[in-house]
Formats: C-alpha cells, structure tokens, sequence
C-alpha cells in the first residue's frame, strides 16, 4: 500500500496534525495545534482521531508516521504522513511550542 505524503511546508494551518512520537519528544517541542498520541498507543486510542477528515501523521523523521499512516488507511481512514517528520516542520521554520518552558525543539 502507497501512504500519500506531503512535505512540512504544505500541511494546512487548520489540519488534524497526530504526532505519533513519545512523551520526552513531545514535551521538549511539537506543533502548537497537533495532537499527542504515541505510535505505542495509537491502536488503543484510534476512537480518538477523528474518521471524517484528513489527519497527517508527523513523527520525528517520518519512519513511524509512514507506519501509522498506512495502518490507519488500511483502516479506511484518509492518512498522510508528513515528509521527514519534526525536522522538516522546524527547518520549515514552522510553529512550534514546548512543554517544558525551554525553546522548543526537536528532540
């Protein structure tokens, strides 16, 4: 199964942005709007990403998003990974924000 993918630059302000990464690459810096579910969680927690629209799945690099991804298309969801990940997003020079109260970044 192909898993559509889009580069950092291109994903819409408004997007359902699911980072997939754990909890200390969360905490250290993450989109400001994404959502925050480990890759280690995501089969418990699917009720939870909604069916009716895109999600764009982003992880550190792209490797666990892809596999996400393609889980929750062969789900019948619309799933798109986000092209390398938190390191494009911040190389993009998109927002980001942390948790910890440092400058944020990708851990």
């Amino acid at each position: 199964m192909t898993v559509p993918e889009i580069e950092a630059t291109a994903v819409p302000d408004d997007a359902y942005l699911l980072d997939v990464r754990e909890q200390d690459e969360w905490l250290a810096g993450h989109a400001p709007d994404a959502v925050h579910i480990p890759m280690t969680q995501i089969q418990g927690r699917v009720e939870e990403i909604p069916a009716d629209r895109p999600v764009y799945v982003v992880c550190r690099v792209g490797g666990r998003s892809l596999q996400v991804a393609a889980w929750l298309n062969q789900l019948g969801r619309e799933a798109v990974n986000v092209g390398g990940g938190m390191q494009s997003w911040q190389a993009a020079h998109r927002p980001m924000v942390s948790e910890t109260g440092q400058e944020p970044f990708v851990a």
